[in-house]
């Protein structure tokens, strides 16, 4: 007993030195944060009015989509769990990218007769005549050879492209002042996402770890340009790539800005729509210290949808 009880006063001794590491994050509260919708992108616009439909048009047909598809609402759930997150999260991702961004199929299957279109391809990621496996040769990517797991790799590729060349003349070549994304892993045209999900070929390829150990999906080779489309395209690998990319968003926050945003779907789907959540959290965190108050993270206009329709998107599940 007398053992015991040392025991426990050592460790109550530590608790006071130590920091408890148990501490919760923040709780982001739910619901938008702006009274009104934020404005939508022009692009997004041009897209909408191009294919002769409205905003409300294309969100009512992907909410069809979801009410009829149980299969699909079943694998949500499934992958969803898998990553630890609530599955609202997959839905506000799904409703947003179709809503704003492309229209969404009639049924699952097309996706799965798009991802074959794209299997039979025979196309490779570059710029000009510079295939990605050259590009990376240069001495400048050196650095991130040391990386262990893909998202780093990737981050610290990017990163270097955007030190060393974007918009710069590079051994006789001239780069793009543009995305490393939008200039190397963009094959058909600038600006292009695909599958269910709409997920970028560089982002799958950052996030190819924590689904290969996931899901147990084969990792993604930079070098077969098909096999990446294939993943992204193809409905279950697809789910699997958006989970870990919201799984992603919502540890950054928590790690880096003390912020837990896993309550608020419009945070994250957000998130998933602009990408860089180790940059916004980080961002964020300087705000708070600068202010010395609380900072709360605000949706754009596809996350604000998002809140906006939640009671409704919640019927989905």
């Amino acid at each position: 007993m007398r053992k015991t009880l040392l025991a426990l006063a050592t460790l109550l001794a530590i608790g006071t030195v130590l920091p408890s590491y148990a501490e919760a994050a923040t709780l982001v509260p739910p619901g938008n944060r702006n009274a009104e919708q934020p404005n939508v992108p022009g692009a997004s616009a041009r897209r909408t009015k191009g294919s002769n439909s409205t905003y409300e048009r294309k969100y009512q047909k992907v909410y069809e989509l979801l009410s009829s598809d149980k299969q699909l609402i079943s694998k949500i759930k499934s992958t969803a769990s898998r990553y630890g997150i609530d599955p609202i999260h997959m839905i506000g991702a799904i409703v947003g990218e179709h809503t704003y961004n492309v229209d969404a199929y009639d049924r699952l299957q097309s996706y799965y007769v798009k991802a074959a279109s794209y299997a039979g391809n025979s196309f490779r990621f570059g710029y000009k005549d510079e295939t990605i496996a050259q590009f990376l040769t240069h001495p400048q990517f050196a650095k991130c050879q040391s990386k262990s797991d893909s998202y780093s790799l990737w981050n610290c590729r990017e990163d270097v492209w955007e030190a060393s060349f974007r918009g710069k003349t590079v051994d006789g070549v001239s780069y793009p002042d543009n995305r490393f994304s939008a200039v190397f892993f963009q094959p058909f045209y600038a600006g292009q996402t695909f599958g269910l999900g709409q997920i970028n070929p560089l982002t799958a390829l950052m996030l190819s770890d924590t689904v290969a150990r996931t899901s147990g999906y084969e990792k993604l080779d930079e070098n077969d340009a098909s096999a990446v489309y294939t993943a992204i395209m193809d409905p279950d690998h697809s789910l699997a790539y958006m989970a870990a990319a919201i799984r992603k968003s919502i540890d950054d926050y928590k790690s880096i800005a003390d912020m837990d945003i896993s309550k608020n779907p419009g945070l994250t789907s957000t998130l998933y729509n602009l990408g860089g959540s180790q940059q916004r959290a980080a961002a964020l965190a300087q705000k708070n210290r600068q202010s010395g108050g609380t900072v709360w993270p605000e949706e754009n206009y596809y996350g604000w949808l998002v809140n906006e329709k939640l009671p409704e998107l919640q019927k989905l599940l």
